[in-house]
């Protein structure tokens, strides 16, 4: 592989850590809500988890369609990871603002991914990474919609 695609890699595989630990706090978040909010979040923290789940498949997937190994073990992934953890004690609002801020980790990770393979002329995991990172900034919005801004 080339310094680029080495590049490319490393990139997502940051991508991969960001993402696994973002659904990591929105489960966390599902299970742990409460207040006036109670459904209407424990319905959308489960569709954003799920799909997040299969989005980082797709994602360690294209790590290894690139030859390389997809990171794994949630010590590693956790360790690797630049998004930190929730109190599990904490209000919906919290909560809310929590994963829009996550979210938001989760589109630098992607962004970076994105030039790195723009800069690999590798087409296919930039179009990953933009087609991601409109789906975090879809949930980013509709979560700060949330909290009124």
């Amino acid at each position: 592989m080339s310094n680029q695609s080495d590049q490319v890699v490393a990139a997502l595989r940051q991508v991969v850590a960001d993402t696994y630990a973002l659904m990591g706090q929105t489960h966390l978040c599902h299970w742990n809500v409460r207040g006036p909010g109670f459904f209407a979040l424990h319905a959308a923290f489960e569709e954003q988890y799920t799909e997040l789940f299969t989005a980082v498949d797709e994602i360690a997937e294209r790590v290894r369609a690139l030859g390389a190994l997809a990171p794994g073990g949630l010590g590693n992934l956790a360790q690797s990871s630049s998004i930190t953890e929730l109190e599990e004690d904490a209000d919906a609002d919290a909560m809310v603002a929590h994963l829009a801020s996550a979210n938001l980790v989760v589109v630098e990770s992607l962004a970076a991914a994105r030039d790195a393979a723009a800069a690999a002329d590798d087409s296919e995991s930039e179009d990953l990474a933009i087609a991601r990172i409109q789906v975090h900034q879809k949930t980013i919005w509709m979560l700060k919609s949330y909290l009124g801004q």
